[in-house]
């Protein structure tokens, strides 16, 4: 199954952007963001693409382009040394999409999909640029510690029986593999939880990206920063997936709000329509946010 970005007009429409303003897409994805982006940018407009993973770019033809384009392979959180790096003092717009190209669940090898089985590395760049990995801390980490990943990451309410298994199952055998964990999660949670809609080890896997990612830590910085980033009139437009991230940026919009550094353009969020989400289910748990730096 292709990718279909979601809340793509939605997104384009918030950010208010004109056509020779420069634009930041942090989130490269699959580039249906950009493509959009790009159409409404003329020659003076100048769009700068971010992406921590470097096969986001592979491939990339963003064909009859009149605006400059910059493709950089970075986290998002740089985005102040990005723009330096490039000798952009601010930015006119920031587009954040939080969710995830289907290319990296099915040709990644990186185990971020319990559908196939792959090493337990889970980062979003080369494992070797990593403090750890999810197999380091499935293998190394405290049952305490496991379970309050999975909870506080993914409000996984089996959290402590799913840690007390994996510690259980290590002692044995190392824990290597996305198959292995599947089965340990599996045999973890009551059998009810096998049969419903979710996967049973959806929210472990989640939990776990979380965290070697530090994707929580790298949005609040990435909020900050952009702010920072953004010129006076700017908009800031952040696309989450799950009710954490969301949490986060909700809170942190309006701090800034109440600060007098912004201006909520969006006072709840903008959620799929009803069509969107008959065309492309994925796109069901989605919310955009927009804040206007004031």
């Amino acid at each position: 199954m292709s990718h279909i970005t979601v809340l793509l007009q939605e997104a384009i429409e918030g950010l208010s952007f004109e056509p020779d303003d420069i634009v930041v897409d942090a989130t490269f994805g699959s580039g249906g963001h950009a493509v959009e982006i790009l159409r409404q940018l003329n020659s003076d407009g100048i769009y700068v693409g971010i992406d921590a993973d470097n096969s986001a770019f592979a491939g990339t033809t963003l064909a009859k382009t009149k605006a400059t384009v910059h493709l950089v392979n970075d986290n998002f959180q740089n985005i102040t040394e990005i723009l330096r790096s490039l000798h952009i003092e601010k930015a006119d717009a920031i587009l954040a999409d939080l969710g995830w190209r289907m290319e990296q669940f099915t040709d990644g090898g990186k185990g971020f999909s319990f559908n196939v089985d792959e090493p337990l590395y889970m980062t979003f760049g080369d494992p070797k640029d990593y403090p750890f990995t999810a197999e380091d801390i499935i293998n190394e980490w405290s049952e305490e510690t496991l379970a309050n990943i999975l909870y506080g990451y993914a409000e996984e309410r089996f959290s402590r029986r799913i840690a007390k298994a994996i510690v259980t199952e290590r002692k044995s055998l190392k824990i290597s593999s996305t198959k292995q964990l599947v089965e340990i999660v599996q045999s973890a949670v009551p059998k009810a939880y096998l049969h419903k809609k979710v996967h049973p080890a959806t929210k472990t896997f989640q939990a776990l990206r979380i965290a070697v990612n530090d994707e929580l830590g790298v949005l609040e910085r990435f909020i900050d920063e952009s702010m920072n980033c953004l010129e006076v009139g700017g908009r800031l437009a952040i696309i989450t997936f799950h009710s954490i991230e969301d949490r986060i940026v909700k809170h942190t919009f309006r701090s800034l709000k109440e600060a007098g550094s912004g201006q909520l353009i969006t006072k709840k969020p903008i959620c799929p329509s009803p069509e969107e989400m008959k065309n492309n289910p994925r796109s069901r748990s989605a919310k955009l946010r927009i804040i206007e730096k004031t």
